[in-house]
C-alpha cells in the first residue's frame, strides 16, 4: 500500500509564495505518476500540475508560469512551488499517485491554501 502526505499549506497575502510537499510512503515511488490537484468551495478537483515517472509535466492553464512541480526521488517526496499566488488559488490542495499497469490510485488528505489580503 501506499500512503501519501501533504504539508506546506498556511496562509499567505496575494503575490506571496509557497511550497507543497507530498512524501510518498510505499515502493517503488519512481515508477509512479504523481500529480497535485485541487479543490475549491463549490468547486469539482482540478489538476493543478503532473509529472510523470519518465518526465512529463502537465500543468493547469491558470498556474502555468507561477506553480513548478518537481519530485526527489532519493527523498521519495512531490513538491509544488507556487510563486505569484493569487486568492483564486484558495483551495484544498492533494496530492495524487498513479500506477496504470497495476490499477493503483492514491490520494492524500489534502493540505489547505489560502491566499487573501
Amino acid at each position: 500500500q501506499v500512503q501519501l502526505v501533504e504539508s506546506g499549506g498556511g496562509s499567505v497575502q496575494p503575490g506571496g509564495s509557497l511550497r507543497l510537499s507530498c512524501v510518498f510512503s510505499g515502493k517503488f515511488f519512481t515508477l509512479y505518476d504523481m500529480g497535485w490537484y485541487r479543490q475549491a468551495p463549490g468547486k469539482q478537483r482540478e489538476l493543478v500540475a503532473s509529472l510523470e515517472s519518465g518526465g512529463t509535466t502537465i500543468y493547469g492553464d491558470s498556474v502555468k508560469g507561477r506553480f513548478t512541480i518537481s519530485r526527489a526521488n532519493f527523498e521519495n517526496t512531490l513538491y509544488l512551488q507556487m510563486n505569484s499566488l493569487e486568492p483564486e488559488d484558495t483551495a484544498v490542495y492533494y496530492c495524487n499517485a498513479v500506477l496504470r499497469q497495476v490499477r493503483h490510485d492514491f490520494w492524500g488528505q489534502g493540505t489547505q491554501v489560502t491566499v487573501s489580503s
